[in-house]
């Protein structure tokens, strides 16, 4: 059930508060800093001096003048920053007092808020197992405030993730190159996952692979302590937040904690093993969480 418009309203303004003042005290730089070499227009060529990147070079012009000439290039003034937020319904989970969907919120805004600071656009992309809403790219205040109220409030159609999708749609729909940044639990596999002991592989690399190769793409992988490991509580009954499949665990058994330690352990390594074959910075943050270490590391290693 939707929250009323005044509930929305407050929980909007309280978000505002704390994530712009992060914004405007910490990222704001950072995030300007990290991300503006990828909006970098070509401008003209001149005469290569030494210390110029050997990779800025113009081989053409160097070899129709037989002497090495680079590429300048100066900071496009309009950069856009794409967010593309999980909605599906594993979001609604978190046992820290904070659930995931909380916490994609939360960092959303303050990289919105970061981006408006740079007077850059922002746009928003909300995916569940199919495409739920499209924000397009505009600058503002209002605007951020438009797509922090999208993420409280959005009630998706689906309750599965097909990151593929989303990421096919991201490519389609932004022509030009862009800073993008993926917040989901990455929790998208090929049939054969929980509760078998075969390879898990992802199905989100063909559409990782395209997009990471047209933008710069950023992975925010959003979870929960709890979904790591399991705690000795006994029989009780599990159930797929995607699926809706239910199942009663034994907790108890040492062996059926260790089985699914193990799982979570190799799902981490086929997430990490794709991003990183594609090339695609990420950090991981889990509810209850201080994400501004977790985003301060990500600016760092750009």
């Amino acid at each position: 059930m939707k929250e009323n418009e005044e509930d929305i309203l407050r929980k909007v303004r309280k978000i505002e508060i704390k994530t712009r003042g992060l914004s405007n005290d910490i990222f704001a730089g950072k995030y300007h800093s990290a991300f503006k070499g990828r909006g970098m227009a070509f401008s003209e060529v001149r005469d290569y001096r030494i210390g110029d990147d050997v990779r800025d070079i113009d081989w053409n012009v160097t070899a129709r003048n037989r002497k090495p000439y680079v590429k300048v290039y100066e900071e496009e003034r309009e950069l856009t920053m794409m967010l593309l937020v999980d909605v599906s319904a594993s979001r609604q989970f978190g046992t820290q007092g904070q659930l995931k969907r909380n916490l994609a919120a939360e960092i959303a805004a303050v990289l919105a808020f970061s981006a408006a600071q740079n007077n850059d656009k922002i746009g928003c992309i909300l995916f569940s197992d199919r495409i739920e809403k499209y924000v397009p790219p505009k600058k503002g205040r209002q605007h951020v405030l438009r797509i922090i109220s999208e993420l409280i409030d959005f009630e998706p159609a689906g309750s599965g993730t097909d990151l593929n999708e989303a990421l096919r749609f991201f490519t389609n729909v932004m022509k030009k190159r862009c800073t993008a940044f993926l917040l989901t639990d990455f929790q998208d596999f090929a049939p054969g996952g929980a509760g078998t002991e075969e390879a898990l592989s992802v199905r989100f690399e063909e559409g990782l692979k395209i997009a990471a190769a047209r933008h710069d793409l950023v992975g925010l992988r959003i979870y929960d302590i709890r979904e790591t490991e399991l705690p000795n509580v006994g029989i009780i009954e599990m159930q797929d937040a995607e699926t809706g499949r239910k199942v009663w665990v034994d907790s108890a058994s040492a062996k059926t904690r260790e089985r699914y330690a193990r799982y979570w352990a190799q799902a981490s390594e086929a997430i990490d093993r794709v991003l990183t074959k594609c090339r695609v910075d990420t950090v991981s943050v889990a509810t209850g969480e201080d994400y501004v270490a977790a985003l301060l590391r990500l600016f760092k290693m750009r």
